[in-house]
């Protein structure tokens, strides 16, 4: 049986057509209009202080010791008057474990508020917005400005736009640089050319582009496409989380009115007016949320990922609806629930109580873990080349290798003790036989030590021996480790 498919020319029929959409359109680029309000005067403090503590944090000194500083070449890291090793990676986790518990408890309550107000991307992209500003005027300038063709006026504002951006890009690429590589021997090396080695040069100019693209061209395609951040955050959103939303209920349906309308009908007690002569809600439809907003999206249409709670249409939508004497909240903070039932919920549901708990569990161990930090890290190795060898006296010698850590930026006074091991012990490295020895601030000393006993004190083949670092006069026990004096039980004579 020969089946025929039939063919149906559909070539002319595209209006049934399904439309086709691209993964990922061109960028349009965004105009944001400059607004203030309650909640951009938070901002502004808020990236103020982060932008304070950036710039500032390398150039204080405590003891002589830059505040911040990764010393990658030294292998050691200063933090806040703290010196941390490659040995305390543990801490380095627990600190990495409280910060993402922490974003996650944060996010659970109050949605995206770090993007809004302390991510580094907002507030380099704010400083940008502003310094385009200065230079090109409001929005609808730029606009223009962008529209018209090239001269003189143009090609002055557009040079000192991107030679500002230019210039803190450099500066911020130079500070983070200076994180690793001390700040107060940077810039003279900087300024004379002398920096021996050229990963330095290299780095600032790598994030100098970077800064200069992020925050100057790429701006909300880093927190659209680029920052995984707004990919998974809905995993951690419930109808009790405060997001930036529109009171559809209040505000539909929307329409334009004149302010002469608008207050036929006086609030009363700030409640929601209406306009009277359309039975319009309270949106007025002027856009303004939409100019303001840094990633072009209108906040109307509902939660998108796109959002970075900056509240910008919060502080936008309340000057619209203070000229229209109407009562400010058509877009604001409240949860999804809220804008449902009209009444908030509780925050604290299982998801938060989780976080939180794993949060202040993590701070516990992450505290403990600092209390306990040894200072001083010691460690103790045997020679592998041999078992056990018999010396001219025909005592039995084992060979150690001792490697002790100062982790202070002081000098100490150590002494080494073997408790009680019932034999003699030698170092070649210890001068008169003394147990005494000084080791430098950050210093890693090397000890050859070697263990003695008579053949007739062996009991077993394999002896353990606890060495000890202490305090030559408190006696204070800074370190020990465990190891094991290998001999023969009988001796063959």
């Amino acid at each position: 049986m020969n089946a025929k498919i039939p063919l149906v020319d559909i070539s002319e029929s595209t209006a049934d057509a399904p439309e086709i959409k691209e993964l990922y359109e061109s960028r349009k680029k965004i105009y944001v209009r400059e607004i203030s309000g309650y909640f951009q005067r938070i901002r502004r403090v808020t990236l103020s202080l982060l932008l304070l503590m950036y710039f500032s944090f390398c150039w204080i000194t405590v003891d002589g010791r830059q505040l911040v500083l990764f010393d990658i070449q030294e292998r050691k890291f200063h933090l806040f008057g703290a010196t941390f090793w490659p040995q305390d990676f543990a801490l380095l986790a627990m600190a990495l474990i409280i910060s993402a518990f922490g974003l996650f408890f944060v996010t659970s309550l109050f949605g995206r508020v770090w993007c809004g107000y302390s991510c580094p991307q907002t507030a380099w992209s704010l400083m940008f917005i502003w310094l385009e500003e200065r230079f090109e005027g409001s929005r609808l300038q730029r606009i223009k400005l962008d529209k018209a063709p090239l001269g003189m006026n143009k090609l002055l504002r557009k040079t000192g736009k991107h030679s500002s951006w230019l210039l803190i890009s450099l500066a911020t690429a130079v500070t983070f640089v200076g994180y690793f590589y001390p700040i107060r021997e940077l810039m003279p090396d900087l300024f004379t050319g002398s920096i021996s080695s050229g990963w330095a040069i290299f780095w600032i100019c790598f994030f100098t582009l970077a800064t200069y693209a992020n925050a100057g061209w790429l701006r909300e395609q880093v927190c659209i496409y680029m920052c995984p951040y707004a990919r998974f955050q809905s995993v951690m959103f419930n109808k009790n989380t405060q997001i930036v939303g529109y009171d559809q209920s209040r505000g539909e349906p929307r329409g334009n009115r004149s302010r002469i309308s608008a207050k036929k009908a006086e609030p009363v007690n700030l409640q929601p007016a209406r306009s009277q002569d359309k039975q319009l809600g309270d949106c007025v439809d002027c856009q303004m949320c939409v100019q303001v907003c840094p990633t072009g999206i209108d906040i109307r249409d509902g939660l998108q990922y796109e959002c970075i709670g900056c509240a910008l249409c919060i502080d936008a939508c309340d000057s619209i609806m203070e000229k229209m004497d109407y009562a400010p909240g058509l877009i604001r903070y409240a949860s999804e629930t809220e804008f449902e039932k009209g009444r908030p919920e509780k925050k604290f549901d299982a998801r938060a109580k989780g976080y939180a708990l794993v949060l202040a569990l993590s701070l516990v161990c992450f505290s403990w873990m600092m209390m306990q930090r040894p200072m001083i890290e010691f460690s103790v190795s045997r020679d592998r080349g041999g078992l056990y060898q018999l010396n001219s006296m025909g005592f039995v010698e084992n060979y150690y290798t001792l490697k002790i850590a100062n982790k202070q930026e002081s000098e100490r006074y150590l002494a080494l003790n073997l408790g009680d091991f019932n034999g003699t012990w030698s170092s070649a490295a210890l001068k008169d036989r003394s147990s005494q020895f000084r080791i430098g601030p950050g210093e890693l000393l090397t000890l050859p030590v070697t263990l003695t006993m008579n053949p007739d004190d062996i009991k077993s083949n394999h002896t353990d021996v606890e060495f000890t670092i202490t305090t030559p006069k408190q006696q204070t026990v800074e370190a020990s480790a465990l190891s094991r004096f290998l001999g023969p039980v009988n001796l063959p004579y």
